[in-house]
């Protein structure tokens, strides 16, 4: 039995629906079905009652550069409670392995390609300070329970992740699906231009969520490691570049301006994905434009559905 933490979530959604096309036996849990994860009787009691063997963790609570300076004392508090309850419940139930999953922000923020080698290596930037830093707190505490309780657990660090069914809200969406919610509004409502937070100089590597979801199942088989492991190809697209594409994508007719008073974030966050190839003799598959444009269609014909309700 495989317990998915956050399934009703971005990642939680696609881990559920792999899990089901191979047909593998899940128990689906989150917030909304009724589990605090912050709390730790809630957890605890999960794990008993479902026993699980395996446990694949999608919760988090996450948002874009803005939302983390806004709700810095939040994204530490969740997020660390979350971490923790998992920990200890996983060991409590003697599961045979935690599946991790760790954004890239994690890495030092001046690193230009994130490598394993350098994830302890210098300061996170100052813009993902708190969140970076609570996910690489979980990296110490699966290290602290894997020396002292023997409890397996394997920590994948994702690209940013984007896909069908992302977060498209004003203050929790990342870069690239605030861009799409803003350029099909734009769009819609003949707006002449559209805002761009920062310079666009920015470098960003993007991680459509199915690969994203696949390496995390893939993880439950793979060989154990105490050291995280990225997953990702290497190569990244500016802001700049990004939100031209996307406004092709969009068919968005007016003008772009980038505003250099807000900031821009890390410099860049690739990763080098060469290492999780060769030890899941895999790497992710999908297309970045044929990602970007099933994206732009879904969140159309999702507000193109709310709009018919109304």
């Amino acid at each position: 039995m495989i317990l998915v933490l956050g399934a009703t979530g971005f990642l939680g959604k696609r881990v559920i629906k792999k899990l089901e096309e191979s047909n593998v036996s899940y128990h689906a849990s989150s917030l909304s079905l009724g589990c605090d994860l912050m709390n730790y009787d809630d957890t605890n009691d999960l794990f008993k009652m479902i026993n699980p063997q395996y446990v694949i963790n999608c919760s988090a609570f996450v948002g874009g550069i803005d939302f983390g300076y806004t709700y810095p004392a939040d994204l530490f508090l969740k997020n660390t409670m979350m971490t923790v309850n998992i920990l200890e419940a996983s060991k409590n139930q003697g599961i045979k392995r935690l599946i991790n999953p760790i954004s890239n922000c994690a890495y030092p923020g001046e690193a230009s390609l994130f490598k394993e080698s350098e994830f302890w290596n210098g300061p996170l930037h100052e813009s993902v300070q708190v969140y970076g830093s609570v996910r690489k707190l979980s990296t110490i505490g699966s290290w602290a329970y894997a020396k002292q309780h023997n409890l397996d657990v394997m920590n994948l660090i994702l690209s940013n992740m984007y896909g069908p069914g992302d977060h498209f809200e004003e203050k929790r969406s990342h870069a690239l699906g605030a861009l799409i919610m803003k350029m099909v509004k734009a769009r819609i409502e003949e707006e002449e231009e559209v805002v761009v937070w920062g310079t666009g100089l920015p470098v960003r590597e993007w991680l459509f969520v199915d690969d994203g979801a696949e390496s995390l199942i893939r993880g439950l088989d793979i060989p154990k490691s105490l050291d995280p492991i990225n997953i990702g190809v290497g190569k990244g697209i500016s802001i700049r570049e990004l939100a031209n594409l996307i406004k092709s994508e969009t068919r968005y007719e007016g003008n772009l301006v980038f505003d250099e008073t807000k900031p821009d974030g890390a410099p860049f966050k690739t990763v080098d994905g060469s290492i999780g190839k060769n030890i899941f003799n895999w790497s992710p598959e999908k297309d970045f434009i044929e990602g970007i444009k099933e994206t732009v269609k879904w969140y159309e014909n999702s507000i193109e559905g709310m709009n018919n309700e109304s």
